[in-house]
């Protein structure tokens, strides 16, 4: 007997075998995603004590540079220390701002990362029990076209054994004819 079925589970198989393997691709780029959240979250303190160090290497350059005004231009220690003053003033006013726009984007990117983590969870949900419906639905379907092709195995198997009978008889047949006609 011939098994007309394989060629049906083996076809089921891969289809179940594609969905899940997207499914799990689904997960793996969700996953991915809320690491390079974390990434870019994680490297605000870097990047924030970075361009503070930068802005303090400014103003010790600003302050070298009025120290060699004062040094080479007697009698302007007065002005110049006003001037120190103002840029003291500034520079602490762009680093107490700088401070607070990194905590702020900090702040934001964290609940904007939480709200997307709770979103995608939820997404992922829906799609795993809409991946399991469609995987009971497509078994459902396989156990069907898997029985359809028995039956379909079956009815091949008894017309070849009816027309292997007509063929014998057909031969009989010819065989008792050639055999009166020879007599």
């Amino acid at each position: 007997m011939v098994d007309y079925t394989t060629p049906v589970t083996t076809a089921f198989e891969m289809q179940r075998a594609t969905i899940e393997q997207s499914q799990k691709a689904l997960e793996q780029s969700v996953t991915f995603q809320k690491n390079v959240n974390s990434a870019v979250i994680d490297s605000l303190d870097t990047q924030e004590s970075a361009q503070r160090r930068g802005v303090e290497l400014s103003k010790t350059a600003f302050h070298s540079y009025l120290d060699a005004v004062e040094t080479t231009m007697p009698g302007m220690a007065g002005p110049i220390n006003e001037v120190r003053q103002a840029v003291d003033e500034q520079y602490d006013f762009l680093l107490e701002n700088h401070a607070e726009v990194f905590d702020n984007l900090e702040s934001e990117m964290t609940e904007g990362a939480d709200a997307y983590d709770e979103l995608t969870e939820d997404y992922l949900n829906a799609v795993e029990e809409q991946v399991d419906m469609l995987v009971e639905a497509h078994e459902e379907l396989e156990s069907q076209s898997v029985e359809v092709a028995q039956q379909y195995g079956d009815q091949l198997e008894e017309v070849q054994e009816q027309v292997e009978e007509i063929q014998e008889q057909v031969e009989e047949v010819q065989s008792q004819a050639a055999d009166a006609v020879e007599a």
